[in-house]
């Protein structure tokens, strides 16, 4: 698991869009007044899809002073969920999941086509600026095991040859198509789903 790291490169500035304002308003209708602090993680994850994809310290300083709460309680927050990028990530940040089922199944193979494609070093930036990786801990889909998450995408059921062709996709600037690369429906089994009264008919 990579620790954290901070952009040295940071904007002078950071707020809300007009649209991304209505919704955050919107967010803050769901809490009472004296408890709007519990919208942080909500407001990090939209100055997140506003800001190619990463938080940067503008932001968090912003949505500390949107909810009234101290900068550090804001950056706390940030800095202890891995779902927040706090360095520019590109527009396809992928997260290999090497916990033990995937490690299992071939993770490290996924891990080295991405220091091969992508960069030899973890959140670094490809040559294009296009996209970025990292390792992460389990992501919950481990039946479908190896799988990675692109964005906000799953990609699962992988094989060398699979994730070269994804890798790829990204590269050239493809957004490649999410699930099962062996054509399952969620976590069903191998050869579609099975019943007793299937197996008692079969």
């Amino acid at each position: 698991m990579s620790i954290k790291k901070i952009s040295k490169d940071q904007p002078d500035k950071f707020e809300f869009s007009a649209d991304n304002l209505l919704e955050a308003k919107k967010i803050l209708e769901r809490y009472p007044k004296d408890k709007k602090k519990s919208a942080v993680m909500a407001l990090l994850y939209l100055a997140q899809n506003q800001n190619n994809n990463w938080i940067p310290l503008a932001a968090i300083k912003y949505i500390g002073k949107f909810l009234e709460m101290p900068y550090i309680k804001v950056y706390e927050v940030a800095t202890f969920y891995s779902m927040y990028n706090l360095t520019p990530v590109g527009k396809y940040f992928i997260q290999v999941c090497t916990t033990t089922p995937c490690m299992l199944r071939g993770a490290y193979e996924l891990v080295n086509l991405c220091k091969e494609k992508i960069s030899k070093n973890e959140n670094e930036l490809s040559k294009n600026q296009n996209c970025s990786w990292m390792e992460v801990e389990c992501l919950g889909a481990c039946i479908n095991a190896p799988m990675m998450q692109i964005n906000n995408d799953y990609y699962e059921d992988l094989d060398k040859e699979k994730t070269l062709k994804i890798l790829n996709e990204i590269i050239n600037n493809v957004t490649p198509k999410p699930g099962s690369y062996r054509g399952r429906s969620n976590s069903e089994p191998e050869n579609n789903r099975k019943t007793l009264m299937e197996i008692k008919n079969a």
